[in-house]
């Protein structure tokens, strides 16, 4: 028979040995939402769970359930191959560790599939993100990186984390790069699936000395910073990355790649057009549709973008410069404050 777990049994056990979390609700479930680093193996795909879903309401449970054993029934060999292909043990939840991981982990059972079920689904899950990011208190001195857009910020986060530094990549976890082109090419978290990943790098960094994060916005794309961090964030060392013009701009486009993506570029710019005065703004326009991207960025840049960062970053008036000819200058001075400012 198969073993119902807690969420803090369920952490043990991920603790003592590799266990692998296979989420069974549809694809569109899992895509909103899920436990950070879970399979997806469905009951139901999005269309079998509306058609089930709509019998349960508009019909009885019983003719729910009855056509939900039928759908599964024609996908067993499928389901139960897939889960016998994951060599380490597994743990299966739905919404609410209800019927869908029941009847998964009692066909697997009977199959000779051992396989544990955690109580409470994901819903639980959640039920501690929350709880854990409203009593965390973030104990490591933060370092936050500032400076123009194009500073190569994101870039020298991701080389110091390779390099084994305690960094807070937001943007990552956002899945976004913070400004009205920030989606570009990718495709925004939302909240429920920010807070499940910060909530993990945050306890993961909680006994690190200091922890390096960028000068975010309180929100990033289509997720908002929880009030202490954005406070931690706000009361941290303030390091100005600061690059030459036409770096910052070489930095863009290596980043955004617009040439891949000219329509999402110019359907952004459009959202801020009204804000640039009107003759450099049809420049602007001009030099995307025709695709010269560098005239478009370093405008923006002029026109916009710095004076903007200027209008922010006056309220920093303790801030430490590193000025440098390029992203792996800029690394070495942020290497070099972090090592010498005596962590307090």
């Amino acid at each position: 028979m198969f073993q119902d777990v807690t969420l803090n049994e369920l952490s043990t056990l991920r603790n003592n040995g590799e266990i692998t979390l296979i989420d069974v609700r549809s694809p569109s479930e899992y895509y909103d939402a899920t436990i950070p680093g879970s399979l997806n193996i469905p009951v139901f795909n999005n269309d079998e769970r509306a058609e089930v879903g709509t019998l349960y309401k508009q019909v009885s449970s019983e003719a729910a359930k009855e056509r939900g054993l039928e759908i599964f029934s024609a996908k067993l060999p499928g389901f139960i191959k897939r889960f016998s292909q994951i060599d380490t043990e597994k743990a299966v939840f739905c919404w609410r560790g209800g019927m869908r991981s029941e009847t998964a982990a009692t066909v697997l059972d009977l199959m000779g599939i051992h396989v544990y079920r955690l109580q409470g689904g994901i819903r639980s899950y959640r039920q501690w993100v929350i709880q854990t990011l409203d009593q965390l208190e973030f104990k490591p001195r933060t370092y936050v990186l500032n400076g123009y857009t194009g500073s190569g910020k994101t870039t020298i986060l991701r080389q110091l984390q390779k390099e084994g530094y305690p960094v807070l990549d937001l943007e990552k976890l956002a899945n976004h790069r913070g400004s009205i082109f920030g989606q570009i090419g990718l495709e925004p978290n939302n909240q429920k699936k920010f807070e499940s990943l910060l909530v993990q790098d945050l306890l993961r960094l909680q006994q690190s000395p200091y922890t390096l994060l960028e000068g975010e916005s309180k929100r990033i794309g289509k997720a908002v910073l929880p009030d202490f961090l954005f406070n931690k964030k706000e009361q941290g060392t303030q390091l100005f990355i600061d690059l030459p013009l036409n770096e910052r701009i070489l930095n863009i486009l290596d980043e955004y790649q617009p040439w891949d993506h000219q329509e999402q570029c110019i359907e952004a710019f459009r959202i801020i057009k009204k804000r640039i005065h009107t003759p450099i703004a049809k420049q602007i326009e001009s030099h995307l549709e025709n695709g010269e991207f560098y005239s478009a960025v370093q405008l923006l840049l002029e026109y916009y973008y710095d004076p903007l960062y200027d209008r922010t970053a006056e309220q920093y008036l303790d801030k430490i410069t590193i000025q440098a000819n390029n992203i792996t200058e800029a690394i070495k001075g942020v290497k070099t404050i972090v090592h010498e400012i005596p962590v307090r």
